[in-house]
């Protein structure tokens, strides 16, 4: 489940900028509106998950259902010949894959004795299938090749998430029953639906500047997700969707180390370094080619894991801490809804008025210039946070 899951993920959503780049001749605010409907899936999901999932249907059923329905979706996209025919479907279809995001899990926790410890090996089949996804796209397909995207092949990653959108959602209707936890004739509101009940924590100080940092350091990220496969693919650097998967295997890798830098630095410092390699990331970028100077580039992708782990997992770690038992469960909801959903959405914003202005003749971008964007950005969010932010101790449970 897990591994399909993230494996239907990662087969389109990383070649996406490329495709509509290529095949949709789409400006890079288009490309920004089509990345921005996984932050309105984000901001909706919670509302199917906690009026529908939570009290009427098991888990198990609406998770087959809703990847039925993306299948049928994909297939559209697939047919698509233009913006204005594609941008429906794809909006449709993150409103019903992100909600999934949140059933895969709840699903794995319900079936668990201990999801301490058990649930950790099963989502890394997630992060597995995130990597064969971009493996078979650039090693086995070999459709982000340059001969291949000028015939117009990445569209046959639509096909692909498509059949395995079937295949899970089919299997998806064997998995263990998964009940509603929640009576339907229980109460329950929007605003706990949605996490902000958790408002009141920001009432604390450290709490409301890691909220802003969180925010705010979304719009480096935004960049990184609408941008870098393009912009591998520009400069002529070969198989990017694979080279791509460096990411996620660093992701794993410094999930592991993750415990011991909280440790050893404690979690202002593990915050810091994570922003602090987005901006050295996106320098490697400005100034790294596809030639003598590609090692920069694949550096810079492998640096994903001290990006995202090292701030949005130990942000997730730091939300558990101060939220207290009462609002575990809606903090976490907040912060999602903040990052993902609000965060993301004016980050791909930025990223694609950006790239439209710095769009030269032919097509082609001035890619230089674009990433050191995002560079002083995350540099100013590091600062932001280092000053205002107090350190304090925050226990990590392994």
């Amino acid at each position: 489940m897990m591994f399909l899951e993230f494996f239907i993920w990662g087969g389109w959503f990383v070649t996406l900028g490329t495709y509509m780049g290529d095949n949709l001749q789409a400006s890079g605010g288009q490309i920004a509106v089509a990345f921005s409907t996984q932050s309105w899936g984000a901001i909706i999901a919670p509302l199917i998950i906690g009026i529908i999932a939570d009290r009427y249907f098991n888990a198990e059923r609406i998770l087959g259902i809703l990847h039925l329905l993306g299948a049928f979706l994909m297939y559209r996209m697939y047919l698509a010949v233009d913006f204005s025919g594609f941008y429906p479907y794809v909006l449709a279809y993150m409103i019903l894959y992100m909600p999934t995001l949140a059933l895969v899990n709840s699903i794995s926790f319900r079936q668990m004795k201990d999801p301490a410890k058990e649930f950790a090996f099963v989502r890394v089949f997630g992060t597995i299938g995130w990597i064969v996804a971009g493996l078979f796209i650039s090693y086995v397909f070999l459709w982000d090749a340059v001969e291949a995207r000028a015939e117009g092949m990445l569209k046959n990653t639509f096909l692909m998430v498509a059949i395995a959108s079937l295949v899970l959602g089919l299997f998806s209707l064997t998995l263990p029953k998964t009940p509603p936890k929640v009576a339907r004739d229980e109460k329950i509101s929007l605003a706990s639906m949605l996490g902000l009940d958790a408002l009141q924590l920001l009432k604390n100080r450290n709490f409301l500047i890691f909220f802003i940092s969180s925010i705010l350091i979304c719009i480096p990220l935004a960049f990184y997700y609408q941008n870098a496969n393009p912009f591998l693919a520009e400069i002529g650097m070969s198989n990017p969707t694979g080279k791509m998967t460096l990411g996620q295997a660093s992701e794993v890798l410094f999930m592991l180390l993750l415990p011991f830098f909280f440790k050893k630095f404690g979690f202002k410092n593990t915050l810091i370094m994570g922003m602090l390699a987005w901006t050295v990331r996106y320098l490697l970028f400005a100034y790294g080619n596809a030639g003598e100077l590609a090692f920069m580039l694949l550096i810079g992708i492998a640096l994903h894991g001290i990006c995202y782990d090292f701030f949005f997992v130990s942000g997730q770690i730091y939300t558990d801490s101060k939220a207290g038992p009462k609002y575990k469960s809606a903090a976490q909801g907040l912060i999602t809804l903040a990052t993902y959903g609000f965060g993301m959405l004016i980050g791909f914003w930025i990223a694609g008025q950006i790239t439209d202005y710095l769009t030269l003749e032919g097509g082609k971008h001035d890619w230089g210039t674009i990433w050191l964007f995002p560079s002083g950005f995350a540099l100013g969010v590091m600062l932001l946070f280092l000053i205002l932010f107090k350190n304090e101790e925050i226990a990590y449970k392994n």
